[in-house]
């Protein structure tokens, strides 16, 4: 087994974040932040970093990780990738924010309608949450309905109506058209829009059920099939929301992958490796509803993240990146296994292994997961505690190796903290 060093020093790191708190509200917020409950405990996670490189990032302490969050997903090719950053630069030497857009960004729609299945138009933003909310919008426009269906465990972005009634700005009125069922549950949903004719405006859903803090699952066999069916008899629009999983299962999108065929898939994270933009793609029918839309920002056209887009979904295509994350994801996550068994830790591991969900089974309260996390990151291995993780291109045999080994390493240091459970 490899030397593996401790990281101790986070103390510049803890001197900004200080620093932070005073101007920032919560210093660092979202995902990334201390408070969401992914960093448990927040002392062995760094909070800001200096630069990242393929599969690596160093904090500003001079501390190296393994990185398995990948930015929470954009990083589908390695940080810094030469192909998108050179694409990107010699855009930028043309121009970028512009007053009508670059040509580029006709190319770029022509390459999505091209790879995604379900697509005859493209239509361009820039975070997860603006996708989601112009399917909405425009399904709404489209049916000239108002009730959207959701199901348990969604998230598709921050605006109010995504949210639930009892979170921090959110009104009642916000969220009142909302209807949320369980997954895998056709009887629930045939009977939803029963009691719901000719009200729903479209069902939004994650390919798979890929949320946090619980193991993930695939649909059942014949569920999206269904979906579909009653989604078209019924003139309900079916939105897949694509954001976190898009591209990684399968380049045509994830509904592709399932075996039917959205009316509209929101693509983000995976599309332009980390360059700032996002895709709705959609079928001829609703284009006139996109176009209807006042649905626009400063930013959305700017030619950049166009020119990384097209350089990373053609770097993908060559790469075949679908099958490599799951032969990566694979290995990764049967090795982590294994070394659990061997110590007496049933490590159970779900979803896609392209975007693998782990959770240590032995303890229900999600302590000794928590701590095996830490310690994973207290040796250079960046996870969250309760979020999915992500592969990408970069990522080495030796990494993921390696990975293993420290993963081992972290499972003998919780037996021995742990001599009750044995």
């Amino acid at each position: 087994m490899a030397n593996i060093p401790i990281i101790e020093n986070h103390e510049k790191s803890r001197e900004l974040f200080t620093k932070a708190t005073k101007i920032i509200p919560s210093g660092v917020y979202g995902h990334l932040g201390p408070a969401e409950g992914q960093f448990i405990p927040v002392s062995n996670w760094p909070l800001f970093l200096t630069k990242a490189k393929g599969s690596y990032m160093w904090d500003v302490d001079g501390n190296k990780y393994i990185d398995y969050m990948c930015a929470y997903g954009p990083n589908v090719l390695g940080y810094c990738d030469p192909d998108v950053d050179a694409a990107a630069k010699k855009q930028m030497d043309l121009a970028n924010c512009t007053t009508t857009p670059g040509s580029v960004m006709v190319d770029c729609a022509d390459l999505l309608v091209d790879t995604v299945a379900t697509a005859d138009w493209a239509f361009f933003a820039k975070n997860g949450n603006d996708a989601t909310q112009g399917a909405m919008m425009a399904a709404r426009a489209h049916t000239h309905r108002k009730k959207i269906i959701f199901f348990k465990g969604y998230y598709h972005g921050v605006s109010p109506w995504q949210m639930k009634k009892d979170y921090p700005g959110v009104l009642e009125e916000d969220v009142c058209n909302n209807i949320i069922l369980p997954w895998n549950d056709i009887p629930a949903l045939e009977k939803t829009i029963e009691e719901n004719k000719d009200q729903i405006a479209a069902l939004i859903a994650q390919p798979y059920d890929h949320g946090n803090f619980y193991d993930n699952s695939f649909p059942e066999a014949g569920f999206w099939p269904k979906v579909r069916e009653l989604c078209t008899k019924n003139g309900i629009i079916l939105i897949v929301d694509d954001v976190r999983a898009g591209f990684r299962l399968d380049l045509a999108g994830s509904d592709h992958y399932f075996g039917f065929e959205a009316d509209m898939i929101c693509f983000c994270k995976a599309l332009a490796n980390g360059y700032n933009m996002s895709a709705i793609c959609g079928k001829e029918f609703l284009k006139s509803a996109m176009s209807s839309l006042s649905y626009t920002g400063s930013y959305w056209l700017s030619a950049v993240p166009f020119a990384a887009c097209i350089a990373c979904i053609e770097k993908m295509k060559k790469l075949d990146t679908p099958k490599m994350f799951f032969e990566k994801g694979t290995m990764l996550t049967e090795g982590l296994k294994k070394a659990g068994a061997e110590h007496g830790f049933d490590l159970v591991t779900s979803g896609a292994p392209a975007l693998f969900y782990l959770r240590i089974a032995n303890d229900d309260s999600m302590v000794l997961h928590q701590e095996w996390v830490a310690e994973m990151v207290k040796r250079g291995i960046f996870l969250a505690s309760h979020h999915n993780h992500f592969m990408n291109a970069s990522l080495t045999d030796k990494d993921i190796k390696y990975t293993i080994e420290v993963g081992e390493e972290c499972f003998k240091v919780l037996a021995k903290n742990h001599p009750e459970l044995f």
